[in-house]
């Protein structure tokens, strides 16, 4: 059956944006922005980092989740480093690999689903129902389910969130096995929400754009944080509503951290990729570098929150107490690797 046409004109359910603020956005430097609020990472140790990067690219050719020409990507994105630092207080080299594990393969799932490895909006919910079954199995008659099998070997991305779900169902809790899925279904969501404004050239307002991101971020990563570090936040206190707004802020947070760094590159691959100082300067009618420095201002502002309403839930039990730190220790471990990986981000010249 043939694909459907593009979507064309302008979006049905609101007028468009203005036409085209991003002109040139010079690069700028490495390091951390300016004016951003962030807490000091535990340094990595670089020894760690290489036995990681050493184990996840084994995985990844044993599995042979990607041509080899994209090993340099591989290499640059740094992901032993990402999971040491985001998380300092790992139990073992053994749950830091699958944390990378995971990280991988999230990323190889946006990357050849929605995003420029040969990904589209169009049709993406299909493939993204059957990425959710690589993690959620299918259940049929045996011949079904040997088909679906079948179908989930031959594919990279469904084969790495397989892979990556068994390996760290072999030391986590079913409960905490559970959250992972569900924490990655709402990605998913996520993702069909952009994906859906992208096909109508629909411009979202400001909070409509965070509530995409609040589904379309780094929450997987973070329901790793208990399991990775070897204990368990029981479901009856991580369901409890203060325990998912904290859970929820620190999310948000380190996902503008991405939208901050990543700016300059997304606007250099794609002019009409949203963002949130693109997002900011649409809606406002003002210039990239004012809606920059208003991301700035509104990450800040949700950083504040997280850090104010961790201090007062730790100290109603040592347990949450450790689960916050290890959400904490997650954030400032994102953001040092966002400030220092020079071969994925630059600064714009804003300052």
């Amino acid at each position: 059956m043939s694909a459907p046409p593009p979507a064309t004109g302008p979006s049905p359910f609101r007028p468009p944006g203005p036409p085209s603020l991003v002109g040139t956005v010079h690069a700028r430097r490495s390091g951390a922005v300016p004016g951003l609020r962030y807490r000091p990472a535990v340094p990595p140790d670089p020894v760690k980092v290489a036995e990681v990067d050493r184990r996840l690219e084994a995985w990844a050719r044993d599995l042979e989740l990607f041509p080899e020409e994209w090993y340099g990507d591989f290499a640059g994105f740094q992901f032993g480093r990402a999971v040491v630092l985001q998380h300092p207080g790992a139990l073992d080299l053994d749950r830091l690999t699958v944390a990378g594990e995971l990280l991988l393969a999230e990323n190889i799932v946006d990357d050849c689903y929605c995003e420029d490895r040969g990904g589209s909006p169009r049709g993406l919910g299909g493939r993204l129902v059957l990425a959710q079954s690589a993690l959620d199995p299918f259940h049929a008659t045996p011949e079904l389910e040997e088909l679906w099998r079948s179908g989930t070997r031959a594919d990279g991305p469904l084969r790495s969130y397989h892979s990556a779900l068994e390996d760290y169902a072999g030391f986590a809790t079913p409960s905490q096995v559970a959250r992972f899925v569900h924490d990655a279904a709402r990605l998913h969501l996520g993702y069909l929400g952009e994906a859906a404004w992208a096909e109508v050239r629909y411009v979202p307002r400001v909070w409509e754009y965070l509530v995409m991101r609040q589904f379309n971020n780094f929450r997987p990563c973070l329901s790793l944080v208990d399991a990775v570090d070897g204990y368990e936040l029981p479901e009856a206190l991580y369901a409890r509503p203060e325990i998912q707004r904290v859970t929820a802020l620190a999310c948000n947070a380190t996902t503008l951290v991405n939208d901050l760094y990543s700016f300059t590159k997304e606007l250099a691959n794609d002019p009409d990729h949203l963002n949130l100082p693109q997002v900011i300067a649409a809606n406002e009618h003002c210039g990239l570098k004012s809606a920059y420095l208003k991301a700035v201002d509104i990450h800040n502002e949700i950083m504040d929150a997280f850090e104010e309403e961790s201090a007062a839930l730790s100290a109603t039990s040592p347990l949450v107490a450790r689960y916050l730190t290890g959400l904490a220790a997650w954030v400032s471990g994102n953001h040092e690797w966002h400030a220092t990986n020079s071969h994925r981000y630059h600064l714009p010249n804003y300052w």
